[in-house]
């Protein structure tokens, strides 16, 4: 019996697909160059490359990831790559997808960013392309997830539930509370099953990095000495570089609801101290919108403004570095706790409340925000079948939608 287990467990290794730190990288700077659309749309594009392009994930790990990442501070679409690299490669495959991913945005925003304060681009005709292309890839992600993850009847309520919830009541914590519903729920519909297949916690991809629980409370411990200990140093300091870092840790620390909430925190951070003009810091927002990637890389130009490229690099390590401890602290506790029968059941419900909460921020802000009348919608309508039913990859919906949005500017 032992033999026989022995045997399908080293098949199963096998089989599952040889992941590089290289691999990592370039995966992931092809998605920090082709992700336009915010934080809800990057996870459409993830979800297309990471699970159904490369196979590096399973549908129920990959929404694992998604719904830890949606309780955690921080950037949640750098923090799901992060969550990715880690699984896949271990700490450096965390870093590789972390760098590829991020840096991309950082060339483009140090490059970019002093053009776009004498342009206005904000209703730029290729810009609103790729906001359309955004809507068609959270479908696309809507719809694969939704056909896997919200199959039953039970879990079709949950989802519909969860997006009637997020759509009716906005903000973070109403996304957090649902998805602690949906956990409960999970636990009162399954009770009484057995954990089968379905149900069964995916095994992540290759990890040749194991990360016990003392190392998670390691990172754990960095972050939150970090958070305690850098206002003092900044203080003791009187201000200058360890301010700058104080401040953007700070900001990376402790908001949730990605790059579009931290503004505030940023504002008050480096305008009321003078580090850069509110002119400054409005035009370096409309280039933050205008490249892909993460948003959070708005605190690169920040950080150029105040101090050139030593400024760019500090300010932008200082408000990531809170999303890798966390993530590299929490997944490996995520994943012993997930092994449990109990929490396979509350991952049950947890699975549809994700796509409850896709399609939610699939209607707003996506849509809303994008799509203005029938040009747009049949724009929609095209892209999501290139990338649907005639499997187009994403880089090619990019284009299309950057293109039909100067035909439709000019013609219709």
């Amino acid at each position: 019996m032992n033999t026989k287990n022995t045997v399908k467990k080293e098949t199963a290794a096998q089989s599952l697909p040889r992941i590089t730190v290289l691999d990592i990288f370039l995966a992931s700077a092809k998605l920090g160059l082709t992700s336009f659309g915010g934080p809800v749309a990057h996870l459409g594009y993830f979800h297309q490359e990471y699970v159904v392009r490369r196979k590096w994930m399973e549908e129920k790990a990959y929404a694992d990831l998604v719904a830890l990442c949606q309780f955690l501070p921080g950037p949640a679409s750098s923090q799901v790559g992060i969550g990715v690299g880690l699984r896949c490669a271990g700490l450096m495959g965390a870093i590789a997808a972390w760098v590829g991913f991020t840096l991309p945005s950082i060339l483009l925003l140090g490059l970019f960013a002093i053009i776009v304060q004498r342009m206005n681009v904000g209703e730029a005709p290729w810009l609103h392309g790729l906001k359309l292309t955004a809507v068609a890839i959270v479908a696309q992600a809507v719809w694969s997830m939704g056909t896997k993850l919200a199959t039953t009847r039970k879990q079709a309520g949950v989802a519909v539930g969860a997006a009637a919830v997020v759509l009716l009541w906005p903000g973070t914590y109403s996304q957090v509370g649902v998805i602690a519903a949906a956990a409960l729920l999970g636990l009162i519909m399954y009770r009484h099953e057995a954990a089968a297949e379905s149900v069964k916690p995916a095994a992540a991809a290759s990890s040749r990095d194991a990360h016990s629980c003392r190392q998670s409370f390691i990172y754990l411990g960095f972050y939150f000495a970090l958070l305690l200990l850098l206002p003092l140093f900044s203080q003791w300091s009187n201000g200058g570089w360890l301010s700058l870092v104080d401040g953007f840790y700070r900001a990376g620390s402790l908001v949730f609801g990605g790059g579009h909430v931290v503004l505030p925190l940023l504002q008050e951070e480096v305008v009321a101290h003078g580090w850069v003009s509110q002119s400054d810091f409005i035009a370096g927002y409309g280039a933050a919108q205008a490249v892909p990637g993460p948003l959070f890389t708005f605190a690169s130009y920040l950080g150029a403004i105040f101090g050139g490229v030593p400024g760019l690099a500090l300010a932008t390590i200082a408000i990531f570095l809170p999303a890798f401890l966390l993530v590299a602290g929490v997944l490996p506790l995520w994943d012993r706790l997930s092994r449990s029968i109990t929490m396979q059941r509350a991952l049950q419900g947890i699975h549809a409340a994700v796509v409850g909460i896709l399609l939610a921020a699939l209607y707003d802000p996506i849509w809303t925000g994008a799509v203005r009348g029938t040009a747009d919608f049949v724009i929609v309508l095209c892209l999501f079948a290139m990338l649907v039913f005639w499997k187009l990859p994403p880089w090619s919906a990019v284009i299309a939608g950057a293109a039909a949005g100067m035909l439709a500017q000019l013609f219709v």
